[in-house]
C-alpha cells in the first residue's frame, strides 16, 4: 500500500507534464497511469514495473502527430488514442508471436542518441513555457530556437521567477533526501509563487498562465474514430512508437531486475504492455510503458507483487479527485521546470564518455541518431539509428579475423600464438602456414578473408600447405564452403595440401552437405594440433627441410643438412 501510495503521488505531477509534452490536456497524463498501469500489472511479467506516461513516448507521440493536426484539437486527441491502440496491437503481436528479440537490434547507442535527441527537444520545448512565450504548434526544433531568439524582448519574467522558484525547490528537496516526493515539492513552491505574483501584481502586466480545469479524476470509457484514410500514416507512426516503447519497457524491466534478482519474460512484458495500450486506448489513456521513474522507487519502497502498480491506480484516483482544484491551478512554467530537470536527467554523459573511449563506431551511431532525432522526425531518427548500427555489425562480421599462429619459443609449452602478439618477431615454417580463423564465413566475409589468404600465398610462396585453426569459427554458409573449395583447389595445384583443426560441428555439417569434405578428405581434419603435426610435418618437402635452420615445430629434423646455413639464408630471403 505504501508502494502504491508513493507511485501515485510520483506520477501526480508528472502526468501532468508529460500530458503537455505530448500535446494533449493534462487530464490524459493522469489517464495514462490508470488503466494502463493496472492492466499491465497484472498481465506483464515484472513484479515492479509501473506503467504509464513516459517523457520519450509523450515527446515523440507530440513530434509525429503535430505534422497532421493541432496538437490539444479533439482530432489530435483522437488520433493519439487511436494510435495508442494500434502500438498495443502491435506490442501484443510482437509478444505472442515471441519476437521480443527483435528490441535487440536497437542497440544501446541508438537508444543514447535518441534519449539524448529527445532529452534535448524536451528542453527546447519547455524554455517557451518557462519565459511565457507564444511559438506556433508544430514547430521544429531550430523553429523554437528562433522564436525565443525574435521574442527575447518580451519574456515573461513573472513566469521566469515561477520557474526558477519551482526548480530551486524541487533541486534542495532532492539534495535533502531522494525519498522525499521532491517533484511534487517544487509544484507545490511554483503554485504559490504564480498565486501570490497573480493575486498581489506584483508581476505587473506579466500574467503566469496555469493548465485550467481538469475535468474528471475517472478516465471516460470512449471509442476513437478511426480515420481510414490516414490508417497507413498512423500505422507508420505506431510501429516507430512500438520500437520506442518496448525499447523502453524491456531496458526497464530489466534494470529493475537486476535489483529485485527477478527473472523477466520479455515475451511476457510485450504482451502485458500491449494489453494495456489497447485498453488504455479505450479509457482515454495515450501510449503508456514501463516508467523508470516510478518503477525504481516503487521497488525501493519495498513492493513485492504487482498489487502496488493496481494500488497505485486506485489511490492517484482518489488523489485527483480530492485535489482537481489544485491541480488546475498548477502554472505552466512550474511544469516547464519540472520538464527541464527531466531533460537534465536523460542525458548520461558518464555513458557518452564511455562510449567514445571504447569505440568511435558506437559513438558516432550515438552523435548520428542524436542529430538526426534534432533534424528529422523522431520514428526515421531511430530507423535511422538503427540501419546504421546494423550496417556497423555487417561492416564487422565481414572482417573476421584471419591471424598466423607460431609455436612461441620463448614460452616453455611452445603454445601456438598469433604473432601480432609475441614479445619479439619469431619464425614460420617454410612450407607449413597456420592460421587461426575467428568468426563467421559466410557470403559477406567470403572476398575478405579470400584476400588474405592471397596475401600470405603471396607473401612466402614456398607454404604451399596451410593448416587451420578453425575451433573459433562459428559459422559458415555455402558461399563460405565454395571459398574453401577454391582455397584447396589453388593450394593442390601448386603442389600444396590444406588441413582443418577442430572445426565445429556445424561446420562439418555445412560441409559434408556440399561435398567438400569428400574433396577435402576426412584424415585432413584433426582432432589435435599435435596429430595434426605428426601427420603433416613428415609430408614436407624433405629438401626444404634439410636446408631450413629455423626448426619452428617439435616434429622437425632436429639438425640440418651440412650447407644448410647457407641455403636457409636463401629461403629466408624468400619470405621477406
Amino acid at each position: 500500500m505504501l508502494a502504491g501510495l508513493l507511485g501515485a503521488v510520483l506520477v501526480l505531477p508528472q502526468g501532468v507534464a508529460f500530458a503537455t509534452l505530448a500535446g494533449l490536456p493534462p487530464q490524459y497524463g493522469i489517464y495514462a497511469a490508470v488503466v494502463p498501469c493496472i492492466v499491465a500489472a497484472l498481465f506483464g511479467s515484472s513484479w515492479h514495473v509501473m506503467s504509464g506516461p513516459t517523457n520519450a513516448n509523450s515527446l515523440a507521440l507530440f513530434a509525429m502527430l503535430s505534422p497532421i493536426a493541432f496538437a490539444g484539437s479533439p482530432e489530435y486527441i483522437n488520433l493519439a488514442l487511436v494510435v495508442t491502440i494500434l502500438v498495443g496491437v502491435l506490442q501484443l503481436a510482437v509478444g505472442t508471436l515471441r519476437l521480443g528479440s527483435l528490441a535487440n537490434f536497437i542497440s544501446p547507442s541508438v537508444l543514447l542518441g535518441f534519449t539524448c535527441g529527445a532529452a534535448s527537444l524536451i528542453a527546447l520545448y519547455a524554455l517557451k513555457d518557462l519565459f511565457g512565450l507564444q511559438v506556433p504548434t508544430g514547430t521544429s526544433a531550430f523553429g523554437v530556437v528562433r522564436h525565443l531568439f525574435e521574442q527575447a524582448a518580451t519574456i515573461n519574467w513573472s513566469a521566469a521567477a515561477v520557474g526558477a522558484v519551482t526548480l530551486a525547490v524541487t533541486l534542495a528537496a532532492k539534495r535533502v533526501s531522494r525519498r522525499l516526493p521532491f517533484m511534487l515539492l517544487g509544484l507545490l513552491a511554483g503554485f504559490l509563487c504564480a498565486w501570490l505574483l497573480n493575486r498581489s501584481g506584483w508581476g505587473g502586466a506579466h500574467h503566469v498562465d496555469v493548465v485550467g480545469p481538469i475535468p474528471a479524476a475517472v478516465p471516460p470509457l470512449r471509442i476513437p474514430d478511426i480515420p481510414w484514410d490516414r490508417l497507413s500514416d498512423l500505422l507508420g507512426i505506431a510501429s516507430a512508437l512500438t520500437i520506442v516503447a518496448l525499447g523502453q519497457s524491456i531496458s526497464i524491466a530489466k534494470a529493475v531486475a537486476l535489483r529485485s534478482g527477478q527473472h523477466i519474460d520479455a515475451n511476457r512484458e510485450f504482451i502485458g504492455q500491449g494489453l494495456s495500450n489497447i485498453a488504455g486506448g479505450f479509457f482515454s489513456a495515450y501510449i503508456s510503458c514501463g516508467s523508470l521513474n516510478r518503477s525504481m522507487p516503487n521497488f525501493e519502497a519495498g513492493a513485492q507483487t504487482p498489487l502496488a502498480s493496481v494500488f497505485s491506480a486506485v489511490l492517484l484516483v482518489a488523489l485527483v479527485a480530492v485535489s482537481a482544484p489544485l491541480l488546475a491551478q498548477i502554472p505552466l512554467a512550474a511544469i516547464a521546470a519540472m520538464l527541464l530537470l527531466v531533460a537534465w536527467g536523460l542525458f548520461d554523459f558518464a555513458r557518452l564518455r564511455r562510449i567514445a573511449r571504447l569505440s568511435r563506431t558506437e559513438f558516432a551511431i550515438a552523435l548520428g541518431t542524436f542529430a538526426a532525432t534534432l533534424v528529422i522526425r523522431l520514428e526515421m531518427a531511430v530507423l535511422l539509428g538503427t540501419v546504421l548500427s546494423l550496417v556497423a555489425y555487417l561492416y564487422r562480421t565481414s572482417r573476421p579475423a584471419v591471424r598466423t599462429l607460431v609455436p612461441d619459443a620463448d614460452d616453455p609449452d611452445r603454445r601456438f600464438t598469433p604473432l601480432d602478439e609475441l614479445r619479439r618477431p619469431q619464425p614460420e615454417c617454410p612450407q607449413l602456414k597456420l592460421i587461426r580463423m575467428e568468426g563467421a564465413i559466410f557470403f559477406g566475409a567470403v572476398q575478405y578473408v579470400t584476400d588474405r589468404l592471397h596475401e600470405a600465398r603471396a607473401q612466402m610462396p614456398t607454404q604451399t600447405r596451410l593448416l587451420a585453426m578453425t575451433k573459433s569459427m562459428n559459422f559458415i554458409d555455402l558461399a563460405g564452403a565454395e571459398m574453401w573449395e577454391t582455397e584447396l583447389a589453388e593450394r593442390r595445384a601448386l603442389g600444396g595440401d590444406l588441413y582443418f583443426h577442430r572445426p565445429r560441428s556445424q561446420v562439418l555439417q555445412t560441409w559434408a552437405q556440399t561435398g567438400f569434405i569428400a574433396k577435402l578428405g576426412e584424415d585432413h581434419i584433426f582432432a589435435t594440433k599435435r596429430h595434426a603435426l605428426h601427420s603433416i610435418v613428415p609430408t614436407l618437402d624433405p629438401k626444404i627441410c634439410a636446408t631450413c635452420t629455423v626448426r619452428v615445430f617439435e616434429e622437425c629434423p632436429h639438425e640440418p643438412a651440412a650447407g644448410a646455413v647457407e641455403a636457409g639464408k636463401a629461403v629466408e630471403a624468400v619470405k621477406r
